[in-house]
């Protein structure tokens, strides 16, 4: 697995509750929730790199 790089991220608290809410409906933690989002909008803009690369 990966090292992890660590960073603060400040939101807004309507935005913070509103991500704790929907990583609880979806039984994850904030932290995964934001890590999906991101890694998902990285996918959809072509920005991911494989793993190969």
């Amino acid at each position: 697995m990966a090292e992890k790089k660590r960073f603060l991220l400040r939101v807004d608290q309507k935005v913070y509750d509103s991500l704790e809410k929907w990583a609880e409906d979806e039984f994850r933690s904030v932290n995964a929730q934001i890590e999906l989002i991101i890694k998902k909008a990285l996918k959809e803009a072509g920005r991911l790199k494989k793993p190969d690369e």
